[in-house]
């Protein structure tokens, strides 16, 4: 892919955002590929070092304020009729009955995970602290009662086995969360950045 096909289609990928942050991300990335080219690399090599369209539009979309995508959008491209007010009123109890609804709905997924992502980290620490306990037990009981003490050893031990796998799965959920929170916060952004039909 050349420059100009990189640019044309990072343009159109960017093409809900404001107009001056799209042409600050387009002199950004031509400057870049430019500099490439001037260290020797050939304009293919130069488009293919900077990444994909589909990863910068994710990236830029990403970092872009909430606040900036939402005054672009707010601001009237015209004035509306009397008609259209009237039925946005009129219409209002029902849409706006529905937006609580989504959100609610969106909300609540997304707080069951979060809550299912902190019950993990709950168990590992009461698998860590049953361990310790587990030892300081058994360290007291082993010469009053010996079998005792050796049943809790073995606790203590299958307590911490099993808190190290605990470990690497809330490890791999804490990424997940986080990537899941990533990917809202993108989603709910790209509800607000229409598209323009080139």
């Amino acid at each position: 892919m050349n420059k100009h096909e990189f640019l044309a289609q990072l343009r159109n990928g960017l093409s809900g955002l404001p107009r001056k942050d799209i042409e600050d991300r387009l002199t950004f990335y031509s400057e870049m590929i430019d500099d490439r080219m001037e260290e020797g690399y050939s304009e293919e090599e130069s488009v293919e070092a900077v990444g994909t369209v589909d990863e910068i539009v994710e990236q830029i979309i990403a970092e872009t304020p909430f606040t900036r995508i939402a005054k672009e959008r707010i601001k009237p491209k015209r004035e509306l009729e009397k008609w259209e007010i009237a039925l946005i009123v009129i219409s209002f109890p029902i849409w706006f009955s529905l937006a609580i609804v989504a959100v609610a709905v969106v909300l609540s997924i997304y707080v069951l995970l979060l809550a299912t992502f902190l019950l993990l980290w709950i168990v590992f620490a009461t698998l860590v602290a049953l361990s310790v306990a587990s030892v300081v037990t058994g360290s007291v009981v082993l010469f009053s009662e010996p079998l005792t003490g050796v049943a809790v050893y073995g606790i203590a031990l299958a307590s911490a086995g099993l808190s190290i796998f605990m470990f690497f799965g809330c490890k791999v959920a804490t990424k997940c969360i986080l990537k899941l929170s990533k990917d809202l916060a993108v989603w709910i952004k790209n509800l607000f950045i229409k598209k323009e039909v080139a």
